[in-house]
């Protein structure tokens, strides 16, 4: 069962053993120095990037799943208010997912201006208005479906079918690791579920399988799935040792008749990081050491607040100890009561409690970066799957709407306080600059130091890309 011809990657583990194998293969492989490494590359530092000079170092994205509302978050239609009760008729036929157009509704919370800027916000994101100067907008938003799995692809990996690297991934495979000791690409999903989709909105796709998202239930007894053997199990260092240096030479054998088969290189890998990890992830998912006034800003010690609170300053801490691209998920979807932000029945019930959820720990964590001088080089992104209708649906809710919603981003390269593109009177429709996934992922890629046209992998005979063969990098949102 032993490879007849002995790499270096073998020798050095043979020789090493154990976890301390493990360590040296991986500090080697980051280096690009192992034999057979696809996909080792170096780090993109802060003054490279990979094609010209990065402003940001490292992303979070904020995702809000089922469909948050422009109209009842950022997007201020004074018309709204004025025709509410009457029928919705912006000219020509209405097209909803699953209803028909109901009267104009306005939103259940009322709007002021804040910051320097002016910028109108809802009553439903009191918190987030303290940052709008640190923020830039993207009200023209568009999808190309308006069904929840499809048009949460196209958000995450710019294509509305399975099978393709989320931006996460893209960005790992770009410009690898900034720490040795943590993944590259962590996702912190709802403790509550998973969106649709679930764990392949963060996969790697075509790419090879390590740069997919390490997902970390946070809020669990188990946050990583088999990082520690289980507690009445009988194994020693010895039998430890042992077991991965077989493990090893079995799976050199398996993949020498194999070639160009990532996920071997990704197990490997995945081994090779939970040793790290079994010393550096303790530590940065315990929160204990952080004060009372920091705890209180992210909304631990209340309810509505504690699962997304502490989700968000995990994502502080991974940002700040070397992980690249950390997603943060509100909204699960696991049926009735809904625990999204899908509000057909009841909006100002489900949006009410989604959004005090996520408002006062995503401006917690605009406000921690900015205190510790990490948002000048960390990208944040704010977005949502599609939109949802200025008309009512049953009387209180409202129904899908792929024609215009709103991201925002801000941080390392973004100048804030500013908007591009508009929605119609109605936020119905995107009218000035439609903004598409496309763009959004162009305008962060370039924020990184990649050029969106020039990261591509071949597969199937095509240059793929992220952003297909469209975008634009959004030049009016830079700094």
């Amino acid at each position: 069962m032993t490879p007849s011809r002995l790499d270096r990657r073998s020798f050095l583990w043979n020789a090493g053993g154990g976890l301390g194998g493990v360590a040296l293969a991986h500090l080697l492989g980051g280096e690009g120095l192992l034999a057979g490494t696809p996909g080792a590359k170096g780090r993109g530092e802060l003054n490279g990037g990979l094609h010209h000079r990065a402003k940001a170092r490292r992303v979070v994205q904020l995702f809000m799943s089922g469909a948050a509302s422009q109209c009842d978050t950022f997007d201020y239609k004074p018309l709204l208010i004025k025709k509410h009760g009457e029928p919705f008729d912006p000219g020509g036929k209405v097209e909803l997912f699953q209803s028909t157009p109901g009267a104009v509704m306005r939103s259940p919370w009322s709007w002021s201006q804040h910051g320097e800027c002016g910028k109108w916000m809802s009553g439903l994101v009191p918190h987030l208005a303290d940052c709008v100067d640190d923020m830039a907008f993207l009200p023209s938003m568009v999808a190309k479906s308006n069904v929840h799995g499809p048009a949460t692809f196209m958000q995450n990996t710019g294509f509305v079918l399975p099978g393709f690297p989320s931006m996460g991934a893209w960005v790992s495979y770009g410009l690898g690791n900034l720490s040795d000791d943590l993944p590259s690409f962590v996702v912190l999903p709802d403790s509550r579920g998973f969106a649709p989709n679930g764990p392949a909105n963060w996969g790697a796709g075509f790419l090879p399988a390590s740069f997919q998202g390490t997902m970390v239930r946070a809020g669990s007894q188990n946050p990583i799935f088999d990082l520690f053997p289980p507690e009445d199990a009988a194994l020693t260092h010895e039998g430890e040792r042992d077991g991965l240096t077989l493990l090893n030479a079995l799976n050199q054998a398996h993949r020498a008749d194999r070639e160009g088969d990532s996920r071997l290189d990704a197990r490997i890998a995945s081994y090779e990081l939970a040793a790290r990890l079994q010393l550096s992830a303790p530590e940065v998912l315990d929160l204990a050491g952080e004060s009372r006034v920091t705890r209180s800003l992210y909304g631990l010690d209340e309810e509505p607040t504690a699962d997304f609170g502490r989700n968000c300053l995990i994502a502080r801490r991974l940002l700040e100890r070397g992980v690249r691209f950390v997603q943060v998920w509100s909204g699960a979807d696991n049926g009735f009561p809904r625990r999204n932000w899908d509000s057909h029945e009841d909006l100002a019930r489900d949006h009410g409690s989604m959004g005090l959820s996520m408002d006062r720990p995503a401006a917690a964590l605009l406000k921690d970066l900015k205190s510790r001088g990490l948002l000048d080089d960390t990208l944040v992104i704010w977005t949502t799957e599609f939109g949802r209708m200025p008309c009512s649906q049953g009387g209180k809710g409202r129904d899908h709407n792929p024609f215009t919603f709103t991201s925002w981003m801000a941080g390392g390269g973004i100048r804030g306080g500013t908007t591009f593109g508009a929605s119609d009177e109605w936020s119905y429709k995107a009218v000035g600059d439609p903004v598409t996934c496309y763009d959004l992922h162009a305008t962060a890629l370039h924020l990184l130091g990649i050029d969106h046209t020039r990261l591509t992998f071949r597969h199937n005979g095509i240059d793929r890309r992220l952003t297909d063969v469209h975008g634009h990098v959004i030049r009016d949102i830079l700094a």
